[in-house]
């Protein structure tokens, strides 16, 4: 039985279950081009040390035309004037039998005593950025584990440099835990030797039996 899930874990069984098979229960692992992430990679880097007030000089010296661009709009942004409560957090929560956890890019708090997920996207904002996993499990995350309402997530898109905010309400919240609640029960009943989506293709293609 599966207790502990990450966003990735979710998103992966919603998008196939077969795959999440292979990915977590079998726990075989298939090439990726490590390159496409390098560059994420390096800003979120940059950006945690900025906030944790580190020397970055010599850093932003060494920055491609690409990265610089990107690095002087991220801070910028407002959210980065506020208190850094963390960079780089893991945070977890309990809900129900199951715990839900990941690592924020940057929790910040404003003068009204708001907290700010902050996750900055060198690709896209999710589509349904309300209810993507990573939205839910962080809110909800923050909420408990600071004992507040305040809370807000805000999606820093780095491509076209616009800012996507979502704020935790009490019917977010209700709808937040039952969500998260009702895909961990299925991916613990789930029968996986007949789970594969139809028209999916993915990096364990080969390997994948219809």
């Amino acid at each position: 039985m599966f207790n502990n899930f990450s966003p990735n874990m979710l998103k992966t069984f919603e998008a196939c279950p077969k795959k999440f098979y292979f990915k977590y229960i079998k726990n075989i692992s298939m090439p990726v081009n490590e390159d496409i992430f390098e560059f994420g990679k390096n800003i979120h880097a940059l950006a945690s040390y900025y906030l944790k007030k580190e020397n970055i000089i010599k850093i932003e010296s060494s920055l491609s035309e690409k990265e610089k661009n990107t690095w002087e709009y991220l801070k910028s942004i407002n959210y980065f004037k506020f208190e850094t409560i963390a960079t780089e957090y893991n945070l977890s929560v309990k809900l129900g039998n199951y715990f839900f956890g990941g690592r924020l890019d940057a929790l910040m708090r404003d003068s009204d005593g708001r907290y700010w997920i902050l996750d900055y996207k060198t690709g896209s904002v999710p589509k349904n950025a309300k209810f993507d996993f990573q939205t839910m499990i962080y809110t909800l995350a923050v909420s408990y584990f600071y004992k507040t309402t305040k809370v807000s997530f805000a999606y820093i898109d780095l491509k076209n440099k616009t800012e996507y905010v979502i704020e935790l309400t009490e019917e977010l919240t209700d709808s937040y835990r039952e969500k998260l609640e009702n895909i961990a029960n299925k991916i613990n009943i789930c029968e996986f030797n007949d789970a594969k989506k139809a028209n999916c293709h993915c990096e364990y293609d080969v390997i994948c039996y219809y």
